[in-house]
């Protein structure tokens, strides 16, 4: 017979599952095996960006290019730019990029009603989803950052191929024709797009032409489809490449124009560059539990603090630890370096013949 009014300490409790290292390791495993921004290459973790020491934003200074003024040497006294027979000196200038640190996390609790109510424990299905709620807000704050930085900082990195409130056609579409020319925006640097993000809209219009593995005189919507005539062979969509670089789908890049009445739905699609968007950790993933007795909760706390920074662009705000709304702002963001064509990243705005129908 056991006991009465006691508590065997040799059992488990919901602390010895959720805030053991092993959890939290198997949860940043996790993020890090399910994260198509990190698997593309895009995302990477900078420990120079690291903020563990404290404070509240990150300054990376960096040397601007060097544009050199060529001088002709001459056997005389007058040679020169200074017009005295001597080269003269120039100088480098330094400057600084700034990533904003944001603190960010969330909770959960669980009462003893709800799980005899419904026979099976919310806790454990709360930490199921862990996982893919954590990719989904990190991403939504990633995304609502670049579109931030297209607002002023890189608007010369911009590819607008949407019709706005006229019907849609072939020009309108994600095409090699249009990844070109967003590779085009950064000159000579265009063969450093190694990944390129989309809605799952754009992405089956690519699947439905066959990832540009045809010729066809007549793409528009509803024409016909001449398959093995040639074309291209991208890879296949098993390995979803698209033009050479790797794709990824996610839902969250919605449309621009989102409910805009009369206009045609406008995706954005970005190109990345490998590596282009580091990471700094001021703390790694934490999470706490505790027992309120009186309301018999069991609660669980999650909380992160860390920055995303586009090398080459700069956190102009004064203040620090921005809502997702204020990285979305493009007044918030400013271009360090002294061309958008040193920054490996294009906006490509785009219809779909899959999303057809204009805003009501």
């Amino acid at each position: 017979m056991a006991a009465p009014y006691q508590n065997y300490s040799g059992g488990t409790f919901l602390s010895d599952l959720v805030t053991r290292p092993e959890f939290l390791a198997y949860i940043k495993e996790e993020i890090f095996n399910r994260c198509a921004w990190i698997q593309s290459g895009v995302m990477v973790r900078n420990a120079a960006l690291d903020c563990r020491a404290g404070g509240v934003r990150v300054r990376v200074p960096f040397y601007q290019p060097i544009n050199p003024t060529e001088e002709v040497i001459e056997s005389n006294a007058t040679w020169g730019t200074s017009g005295a027979g001597y080269l003269t000196p120039q100088k480098i200038t330094a400057d600084e990029q700034i990533m904003t640190i944001m603190h960010r996390g969330f909770s959960y609790a669980v009462d003893d009603l709800s799980s005899l109510g419904s026979g099976s424990d919310p806790m454990a299905a709360i930490r199921s989803y862990l996982t893919r709620a954590i990719l989904k807000l990190r991403t939504t704050t990633l995304i609502n950052q670049v579109e931030g930085l297209f607002g002023t900082a890189l608007l010369p990195n911009v590819v607008d191929k949407c019709s706005g409130s006229t019907t849609p056609d072939e020009s309108n579409y994600m095409t090699a024709q249009v990844f070109a020319e967003a590779r085009a925006k950064l000159g000579e640097r265009g063969g450093d797009i190694t990944a390129v993000a989309m809605h799952s809209s754009v992405y089956y219009y690519l699947v439905q032409i066959g990832s540009l593995t045809f010729s066809s005189s007549s793409l528009v919507d509803g024409g016909t489809i001449q398959w093995g005539g040639g074309g291209i062979n991208l890879r296949n969509d098993d390995v979803a490449y698209f033009m050479g670089a790797r794709v990824i789908v996610d839902d969250m890049l919605a449309p621009l124009n989102d409910g805009t009445t009369g206009e045609y739905p406008c995706f954005p699609v970005y190109a990345f560059g490998g590596g282009v968007v580091n990471e700094g950790v001021q703390q790694e993933l934490r999470t706490e539990v505790d027992r309120n007795i009186l309301s018999k909760q069991d609660v669980m706390s999650l909380d992160y603090h860390y920055g995303m920074h586009v090398m080459g662009t700069t956190w102009s705000k004064a203040t620090d630890n921005p809502t997702n709304t204020q990285l979305k702002l493009k007044s918030n963001w400013a271009l360090a370096y002294q061309t958008s064509e040193l920054v490996p990243i294009v906006q490509i705005k785009v219809n779909s013949p899959i999303a057809g129908t204009a805003y009501a």
